[in-house]
């Protein structure tokens, strides 16, 4: 299994899971095809698919399929795809949409099967096993439809994004105010902007994760 959950910073996508998949003697290299859901920004965005996030994958050299979990075909084209990225936003929303498809417990499936799974900010937050600690940083009322706040589960750790405050939405108060109230219940790991947090095979570890200049 392998995550690479970035709080806004995307250095170790490009160290981690670079975008060209090379071939072997007898074949050619490619672009590498990732899946992209941003339903953490449908509620935001006047058009699905228009966010900076996507516009860096594209800039980085991905070949980008966009996901949309609000229309049919999304088991197929997750199953097209070498890699997903799910986008920043809306924590609740995010998972709000996620169930209401089925991409949740799909995506869950395929991550455990060896799909590699990008998350960022939200997205990384949505790969724990919880996203109730989100509550303070983003707006629980957009998932009303959920019975409960039940993450990916794909790792034991519910990442806390923007820690170090640089962001104007989350101040350090706030991150503060977040880890006093949750961190009794949740195995909280704050990430810093220019962090990233890597599980695979090798185990979990925090990495440097600065945004490249290209």
């Amino acid at each position: 299994m392998m995550l690479i959950l970035l709080s806004l910073g995307a250095g170790a996508l490009l160290e981690y899971l670079p975008p060209v998949i090379h071939g072997s003697s007898e074949a050619v290299d490619r672009p590498r095809r990732i899946g992209y859901i941003d339903e953490a920004q449908r509620h935001l965005l006047d058009a699905p698919f228009t966010g900076p996030e996507h516009e860096r994958l594209v800039r980085f050299g991905y070949d980008v399929v966009n996901i949309d979990l609000r229309r049919g075909g999304v088991e197929d084209l997750i199953d097209s795809v070498d890699a997903l990225y799910v986008s920043g936003g809306d924590t609740f929303a995010l998972m709000s949409g996620l169930r209401r498809s089925g991409a949740d417990t799909l995506i869950a499936d395929r991550v455990r099967g060896g799909l590699p799974y990008v998350g960022l900010s939200a997205g990384a937050v949505a790969a724990g096993p919880d996203v109730e600690p989100a509550a303070l940083m983003d707006d629980p009322g957009l998932g009303l439809d959920l019975e409960d706040f039940r993450g990916l589960g794909l790792t034991e750790t519910v990442v806390i994004p923007h820690a170090d405050g640089q962001l104007p939405p989350y101040p350090t108060e706030l991150i503060d105010r977040t880890l006093n109230e949750y961190g009794d219940r949740f195995t909280l790991l704050p990430l810093y902007d220019d962090q990233a947090l890597i599980v695979d095979d090798a185990g979990s570890r925090v990495v440097p994760s600065t945004e490249p200049v290209l």
